[in-house]
């Protein structure tokens, strides 16, 4: 995903992270029992269906954690600070043949969109900036904002705003605009939903100068507010609150990363894929693609970069079982163990 990436050092089983850190997540056996995460829910904090428990707002084995720290309601925003940025971290990169160019610091920056949030699969795995991701931090993974480097993500449903450190790369879905740790979207309100209009704003250098002396002072930083927040939906008292049905937030294809999100326009064209190969060296690539394409196959190719690694895709097709059928249509000389994967 690079979130953590997924993006920036890539490990060497990483499959279609972003950009330089994709962490790979650790696969777990699908829990049948639909028993809550906690076995004591914390006041304020929603109890979420388990991972793989196919009820939560979120993809497969991603979730909440099987023990939340105490006191995450009260956690503050992220200690914003001028850091260096991370050189590796803030080259144009490609993910799914989209090329993201992340955008100078201090930047004027400002989008308004769906985002969701990552938790336990990630929970653990190195990001795009080298740090390690902590779902009970304040963080974010953006497409294109710099590393690392804050923003001000509020909820335009409820007008809740947090500030949180950009680490990680992603989304990398079309549709959304970031990943926000767990913790962030507990307290921007969007655990239960998994996905909420949110608006990121790019805080430059000298407003965090300006909110460090605030700091030090004992005052209080200026909080952007939300023009026009549309009202909370009201939930009768005593009431579970109703679990709408979110896309996906994460994907992973045989125990390995799949790039995270995606932002505005650009992504592969909707469907299934065939991941034919993954190499280190472009020439690895391009090398199958040539052998494919000489072979008669019929296949529509496409080398797309993720990090540190170059992949070969086939298709979009209309239904898994049409790309299961074209992995299996393949030459049996060629060898190869193509992995079927949504976008």
């Amino acid at each position: 995903m690079m979130r953590a990436c997924r993006l920036l050092p890539l490990a060497a089983a990483a499959l279609l992270a972003a950009c330089g850190s994709t962490p790979t997540p650790t696969e777990t056996a699908p829990r049948k029992s639909p028993a809550p995460v906690s076995a004591t829910p914390q006041p304020g904090i929603p109890v979420l269906p388990p991972a793989n428990s196919g009820r939560g707002a979120y993809y497969q084995d991603d979730g909440p954690g099987d023990n939340p720290p105490p006191g995450l309601l009260e956690t503050p925003d992220a200690e914003v600070r001028n850091d260096p940025l991370r050189p590796g971290s803030n080259k144009p990169y490609v993910v799914f043949g989209k090329t993201y160019k992340p955008i100078p610091l201090g930047s004027d920056f400002k989008q308004r969109g769906p985002g969701t949030w990552y938790g336990k699969k990630f929970h653990g795995q190195r990001t795009s900036s080298g740090e390690i991701y902590d779902m009970y931090k304040m963080t974010a993974a953006h497409p294109t904002l710099p590393i690392p480097s804050y923003a001000r993500v509020t909820n335009l449903g409820n007008g809740k705003s947090v500030v949180v450190r950009i680490n990680d790369r992603g989304p990398f879905h079309s549709k959304r605009v970031v990943d926000v740790s767990y913790t962030a979207a507990l307290k921007l309100g969007l655990l239960v939903n998994g996905s909420s209009q949110l608006e990121v704003v790019h805080l430059k250098p000298e407003e965090i100068e300006r909110m460090i002396a605030a700091r030090k002072s004992g005052a209080a930083a200026p909080v952007a507010v939300a023009s026009s927040p549309a009202p909370a939906p009201a939930t009768p008292a005593g009431q579970p609150q109703a679990m709408p049905k979110a896309a996906p937030m994460l994907a992973s294809t045989d125990g390995e990363n799949e790039a995270r999100a995606m932002l505005v326009g650009g992504a592969p064209a909707p469907g299934f894929y065939l991941q034919l190969g993954s190499y280190a060296r472009e020439d690895g690539a391009d090398g199958l693609r040539k052998r494919l394409e000489s072979s008669d196959a019929g296949l529509k190719l496409d080398v797309e970069q993720a990090g540190k690694f170059y992949r070969l895709f086939a298709g979009p097709y209309a239904t898994r079982e049409d790309a299961q059928a074209a992995g299996k249509a393949l030459p049996s000389s060629l060898k190869l163990k193509p992995i079927v994967i949504e976008r």
